[in-house]
């Protein structure tokens, strides 16, 4: 654990501004360093790429701004809200549907209601719900999970939460299939090529690392989540919308794969000062082509869209400041 993991503990939650009191010299302190970490997902997961990303552009002018970002690997979108919350975390990537839920207190947030302290900065890549099955157990389709070996991701994860919504809106229950594992992104690869699961489930924006290591590893199929209970779903919420998975972009998937999806959104609390948030914004959107560089998932961003899509919570002060000198907002 990192020390300032150690001093967020000791001191106050929120963002921890680290008095330099003690290296004063000649009665003048030096300029106090505030530490804020955001929570992505697994360490193989695009969510803590971007993650990665926004703090390595914050980190390189951490000299004039005081600003010391760093990256946790976490267990998701659920997880990482809550986290929030308690105050154990400054901001974090999650998808726009959790994003939604932990706002308006519904679904899996319904016991601890409403969270009136959430607050969006943008929007990202899109996430899109994707099925991948080794290609020997014959899955070719929904209906061909009955009775097999799937993993749904990891408690606490977006993609469980997601995972649970698609089973319910198929009808079905965990009993459908023959059995349901709990493996976070990392360990589902090998978990398939090595026949310990039949088919894994994730949430992510593509190309998806465990995806291209199983694909390079073993031979799969990409199913696709399509038909009329998956597009009342989609109907059904805003945040959702139909997505292609391109063909040729897993190794033995050559034709394009429908699917759905939505946006994940970068969040944080109203607890974290506008100052430390406007630093934040303009450190990734004046360096906007370093960022999209990052990842492929990232080429298509585009500026406009990130300030409307995916918002459900509202607008940080400093978010907001910053995209009105930018023009992006009135």
């Amino acid at each position: 654990m990192q020390t300032y993991d150690w001093l967020r503990k000791q001191l106050r939650p929120g963002v921890v501004a680290l008095s330099a009191a003690a290296f004063m010299t000649g009665g003048t302190a030096a300029k106090a360093e505030e530490f804020l970490t955001i929570g992505t997902g697994g360490v193989t997961g695009i969510y803590y790429a971007v993650g990665g990303g926004i703090c390595r552009l914050v980190n390189k002018d951490r000299k004039e701004h005081g600003i010391r970002c760093s990256v946790e690997s976490t267990g998701g979108s659920v997880y990482n809200l809550r986290t929030m919350r308690n105050g154990e975390l400054e901001m974090g990537i999650v998808q726009s549907d959790w994003q939604f839920h932990a706002m308006n207190g519904t679904s899996v947030f319904e016991d601890s209601g409403a969270d009136d302290k959430l607050r969006t900065l943008f929007s990202l890549h899109p996430d899109t719900v994707i099925i991948a099955a080794r290609e020997d157990t014959g899955i070719q389709s929904l209906d061909d999970l009955a009775g097999k070996t799937v993993n749904l991701g990891n408690p606490g994860s977006g993609t469980r939460g997601t995972a649970e919504v698609l089973v319910g809106a198929l009808g079905w229950d965990m009993d459908h299939f023959g059995l349901v594992t709990e493996l976070k992104s990392a360990e589902q690869s090998a978990a398939l090529c090595d026949g310990n699961i039949d088919a894994f489930l994730m949430v992510a924006g593509n190309p998806v690392a465990n995806v291209l290591e199983a694909a390079t590893t073993c031979d799969i199929n990409i199913i696709p989540v399509a038909g009329d209970a998956v597009d009342a779903l989609v109907a059904s919420q805003s945040y959702y919308g139909n997505v292609t998975i391109p063909g040729g972009l897993y190794r033995g998937v050559d034709e394009d794969v429908p699917s759905f999806g939505l946006p994940s959104t970068f969040v944080t609390t109203s607890d974290v000062p506008e100052e430390t948030v406007y630093v934040m914004v303009k450190a990734v959107f004046e360096n906007f082509d370093t960022f999209t560089s990052f990842h492929p998932a990232f080429a298509n961003l585009k500026q406009e869209e990130m300030v409307v899509n995916g918002l459900s919570a509202p607008m940080h002060p400093g978010a907001e400041r910053y995209f009105r000198e930018a023009g992006l907002i009135e």
